[in-house]
C-alpha cells in the first residue's frame, strides 16, 4: 500500500484515466440529458483529458508539482465543452496546491482535491447541484475527512469513491431533469471513471494501454420528454483568451456573459482563459472577451439543431467532429498567399452542391447546412486556405451567418460574409460574380441577386408538433417557402400540388428542382412535371443536389 505517489506514478494514474474515459465515452454521452443537445459529455471529457495524456507522454517529471501543472495546463486548453472547463478546474486546484512538492500524500492530495472543487464552484456563475460539480465536491470532502483520520492515501481514494458513487446516484432526485429522463448526471459519472482508474493504477491492478479501450455500452435515454423549443439559449459557445495581463481581473466579463446566457464557466491560468456559454448572441460573447485579451480559438455549436438530430435518430455533429480542425488550428494553421484578388468561400451539404459550386467558382467548400451548422474554425480554415486578397463567404443558411462573420476578425485576409440564408440564394448570387468589378459593385449586384430568390424545400417532421396552426405528425412531409411552414403532408403529390400553387404569387421566370440524397431520378422528373403543368412558359431545370434532410430545395425566379 503506497502512502505516496510520486511525478512517475503521477503521470501513470493521468494515463490510465485518459484510457478510462476513452473506453466509457459512448456511455458518459448517452447519460448526458442536461443540457440535452450538448449531448457529447463523455467525448467533451474524454477529449479533454486526452490533450493532458498527449503532454504528459512527451516528458518525464522530477515533482510530482511539475506533472500536475502539465496536466493542468494542457486541460485548459484542451477542454471542450461545460463538462470539460470543470474538469480542467478540478486539475487546476489540484496543480496549485501541489505547487512546489515533490510527493504527495493522503493530506496533500486529498486537501489538493478539496482546492480543485473550490476553484469549480468559483468558476460556475450559478453552480448546480446534481451535477459533476455535487459529486466531486462530496467525494473529495470524504477524501479530505478519511485523510484526516489518519487514512492511507488508498483508503483516501477508496473513501472518495463511494461518497461520490452515493452523491451520484442522489443526483436524480436533485435534478428533475434526470429523474424524468432516468439517468445519473454525465459528467458526474465521468468523473468517478477518472477516480476509479487513478486508484486502479494505485493498486498497480492496471497500466496505462497502448490502445484505447472498447466502448462500453450505453443505457436507453429518453430523449424524446424534451421539447426543442424549451432550449433558452441556442449556441453552445467555447474560445479562448489571451490575456492582456497575468492578473486581469474578469469578474466583469463574468457578469456581462451572466447576462446574456446561461452554463457559464470560465477557466484560467497565468496566460490565458477559456469561456463556455449558453448564448444566443456569440458574437457579443467573443466581442466582450476580446477587452481582456487577444481571441485565440473560438466553437459555436447549434444547440437546437443538435437536438432536433437526436430525436430523429441521427448523427450529432458534435466536438469529437472539430478535433483535427483544431488541431490544424493549435499547430498553426498556414494562411495561403493571395494569388489574385477575390476568392469564394461556400457552405453546401451533398456531392451535387459541391460539384456546382466549384463550377461557379468556389476555391473552398464547407460541409454544412441545417442540422450540421459549421463552427467558427471550419469556416476560417477554407478562409485561410483561399489564396485571394479578399474572401467572400456564403454561409448559405440563416444559421451560420453570425459564425460565418466571426471569421472577419480572426483572418488576416479581408472577409465579406454574403448573408445568404439558402443554398439557392448562394448559387443565384454567385451566377453573378464578375472578378473584373469592384468589391463594392460585387456586394450590391450578388446581394440583389440572392434577394430576388425565393426558396422552397421539402423535408420531413422529426416529431408530433403543433405548429403554426398546423397539426404535424411525426414522418409527415413538410413543405416550406421562404423559411415559413406551408403545411404537413402524409402525401407528397397533396404536397407538390400546395406548394406549387404558392409559386403562382411570385410570377416565376426560372425554377430549378435540386434533389436529395433521399430521392430518386425519376421522382425528381415527376415533380418537375408537375411545376411545368402549372408553369408551362417558365424555364424548368432539375439538378441532382445530393443533399441530405431536404428531399428537394427548389429555387424561384
Amino acid at each position: 500500500m503506497r502512502d505516496y505517489i510520486d511525478a512517475a506514478a503521477f503521470k501513470e494514474m493521468i494515463l490510465c484515466a485518459d484510457a478510462a474515459l476513452a473506453a466509457n465515452t459512448q456511455m458518459i454521452n448517452d447519460l448526458n440529458v442536461f443540457p440535452v443537445p450538448d449531448g457529447d459529455t463523455g467525448t467533451n471529457m474524454g477529449l479533454t483529458m486526452n490533450k493532458a495524456a498527449a503532454e504528459l507522454r512527451k516528458k518525464n517529471f522530477d515533482t510530482i508539482a511539475a506533472a500536475a501543472d502539465c496536466v493542468s495546463s494542457a486541460l485548459l486548453r484542451g477542454a471542450r465543452g461545460n463538462s470539460g472547463v470543470i474538469l480542467s478546474l478540478l486539475f487546476r486546484g489540484i496543480a496549485r496546491r501541489l505547487k512546489g512538492t515533490e510527493t504527495a500524500g493522503a493530506v496533500e492530495f486529498s486537501g489538493a482535491m478539496e482546492d480543485g472543487v473550490e476553484a469549480a464552484y468559483k468558476a460556475v456563475m450559478k453552480p448546480a447541484e446534481g451535477t459533476i460539480l455535487t459529486v466531486s465536491r462530496l467525494a473529495s470532502a470524504a477524501a479530505a475527512e478519511a485523510a484526516s483520520a489518519g487514512a492511507s492515501l488508498e483508503n483516501c481514494f477508496v473513501c472518495a469513491i463511494k461518497a461520490g458513487e452515493e452523491a451520484l446516484e442522489d443526483t436524480v432526485n436533485l435534478n428533475p431533469v434526470l429523474k424524468k429522463a432516468g439517468v445519473v448526471d454525465a459528467g458526474g459519472k465521468g468523473y468517478l471513471i477518472i477516480l476509479g482508474a487513478m486508484l486502479a493504477s494505485l493498486r498497480g491492478e492496471v497500466v496505462a494501454p497502448s490502445e484505447a479501450s472498447k466502448v462500453a455500452e450505453a443505457p436507453e435515454t429518453a430523449f424524446e420528454v424534451f421539447d426543442t423549443e424549451d432550449i433558452t439559449f441556442a449556441f453552445d459557445t467555447v474560445f479562448i483568451v489571451r490575456k492582456n495581463e497575468p492578473e486581469v481581473d474578469l469578474e466583469p466579463l463574468r457578469k456581462y456573459l451572466n447576462s446574456i446566457g446561461d452554463s457559464l464557466v470560465i477557466g484560467e491560468d497565468d496566460e490565458a482563459f477559456k469561456v463556455h456559454v449558453h448564448t444566443n448572441i456569440p458574437g457579443n460573447a467573443l466581442n466582450e472577451a476580446q477587452k481582456f485579451g487577444v481571441l485565440e480559438l473560438a466553437k459555436i455549436e447549434n444547440m437546437r439543431t443538435q437536438h432536433e438530430d437526436l430525436l430523429a435518430g441521427k448523427h450529432v455533429q458534435s466536438t469529437d467532429d472539430l478535433e483535427q480542425v483544431e488541431e490544424e488550428l493549435e499547430k498553426g494553421c498556414a494562411v495561403a498567399e493571395p494569388e489574385k484578388e477575390y476568392g469564394i468561400v461556400t457552405v453546401c451539404a451533398g456531392k451535387g452542391m459541391e460539384d456546382l459550386f466549384r463550377e461557379l467558382g468556389a476555391d473552398g467548400i464547407v460541409t454544412g447546412g441545417q442540422t450540421m451548422n459549421p463552427s467558427t474554425d471550419d469556416i476560417l480554415k477554407e478562409i485561410n486556405r483561399t489564396p485571394a486578397s479578399t474572401v467572400f463567404v456564403f454561409p448559405n443558411n440563416k444559421n451560420i451567418i453570425m459564425a460565418a462573420e466571426q471569421c472577419i476578425p480572426l483572418s488576416e485576409k479581408k472577409v465579406v460574409v454574403m448573408p445568404t440564408k439558402t443554398v439557392p440564394q448562394g448559387i443565384s448570387a454567385l451566377l453573378n460574380f464578375n472578378p473584373d468589378e469592384s468589391e463594392e459593385a460585387l456586394v450590391e449586384v450578388m446581394g440583389e441577386a440572392a434577394k430576388n430568390v425565393h426558396t422552397a424545400m421539402v423535408t420531413y417532421a422529426a416529431r408530433d408538433s403543433d405548429f403554426d396552426g398546423h397539426d404535424i405528425k411525426a414522418g409527415e412531409h413538410l413543405a416550406l417557402l421562404d423559411g415559413a411552414l406551408l403545411g404537413s403532408y402524409p402525401d407528397v403529390d397533396a404536397l407538390m400540388t400546395d406548394m406549387v400553387d404558392a409559386f403562382g404569387k411570385l410570377d416565376p421566370e426560372f425554377i430549378t428542382v435540386y434533389y436529395g440524397a433521399d430521392v430518386v431520378e425519376e421522382d425528381a422528373n415527376r415533380a418537375a412535371e408537375v411545376i411545368a403543368a402549372r408553369f408551362p412558359d417558365t424555364d424548368i431545370s432539375i439538378v441532382n443536389g445530393g443533399q441530405p434532410v431536404y428531399y428537394y430545395m427548389i429555387s424561384v425566379e
